[in-house]
């Protein structure tokens, strides 16, 4: 009887133990960008993450190139980037100055990037299915980012059944391959004009994608929308509709420049061979 008490005690004891003893929160890689924070606390490991809408999406990609090299305390991953650059959207200035805003050394941001640039969709699919996983072993990175993901695809010389085929085997791939080795992949899907292919292309990225976020500007405002994730409430964030630029919403209050010499600083990429 009483070992059969003191069993049962220990069972409480565990019991108890599980119920208050937090749970470790999942750190998360975030923008720290105010008005989004707040509607989008940041990327998990494992996130296939699709950004679209406005143009400035491609200054944003050059934030997270440099935030991703930020230890995880300050809301970033340590790591290394690889960058595949669909669209010649890969910005150095931006990447030197906004190093600099988060005292970061600009050279030494710019060589943790290897950039691979594609000019054709099939030197993006081999990019992303054939050497993507080398890479990252390679480099040891914890952020993929694809700019302009499906502009290739939306070209009229290769046909629209074969672009689409091709296309959804990229995007399962790269959701999968998230997953599988638990960094974060970022896409950017840039606005084109409305057609039944890039429609379809578009509905695809996003099936895929486990995280959704759309940016859009209007005469009046600036808008970001978290359109889709598996954890966080759906909704809509309203930004200052000023023309401000990205570093007006990182809250920055010293700015400096950058000096003249950073633009003819080798960024020390390494393209995928």
């Amino acid at each position: 009887m009483r070992n059969w008490l003191l069993h049962t005690e220990d069972k409480l004891k565990m019991l108890q133990n599980s119920i208050t003893k937090p749970a470790m929160a999942r750190s998360l890689f975030s923008l720290n960008m105010p008005g989004i924070d707040e509607l989008f606390p940041g990327f998990a490991s494992g996130d296939f993450a699709l950004l679209y809408g406005s143009p400035s999406i491609i200054s944003l990609t050059s934030l997270l190139c440099v935030r991703a090299q930020l230890p995880i305390q300050l809301g970033g991953l340590g790591s290394n980037v690889v960058f595949i650059d669909g669209g010649n959207t890969f910005r150095l200035y931006n990447i030197a100055r906004l190093a600099q805003l988060q005292q970061l050394n600009p050279t030494r941001v710019l060589e943790q990037i290897f950039i691979s640039r594609a000019f054709t969709a099939y030197q993006l699919t081999c990019l992303i299915m054939e050497k993507l996983e080398e890479t990252i072993k390679k480099y040891n990175t914890k952020l993929v980012v694809i700019s302009d993901i499906a502009g290739f695809f939306l070209d009229n010389d290769i046909q629209q059944q074969e672009a689409q085929r091709i296309y959804s085997q990229i995007v399962s791939y790269l959701s999968n391959f998230a997953r599988k080795h638990q960094i974060t992949v970022i896409a950017t899907y840039l606005p084109y004009e409305s057609s039944k292919r890039n429609n379809l292309l578009k509905e695809m990225t996003v099936a895929r994608a486990t995280a959704v976020l759309s940016f859009e500007k209007t005469k009046y405002m600036r808008e970001e929308s978290l359109e889709k994730h598996p954890s966080f409430m759906l909704g809509t964030a309203e930004l200052p509709s000023e023309n401000l630029t990205l570093t007006d919403f990182m809250a920055v209050e010293t700015r400096q420049k950058v000096k003249s010499c950073l633009i003819s600083v080798n960024p020390a990429t390494a393209l995928l061979k």
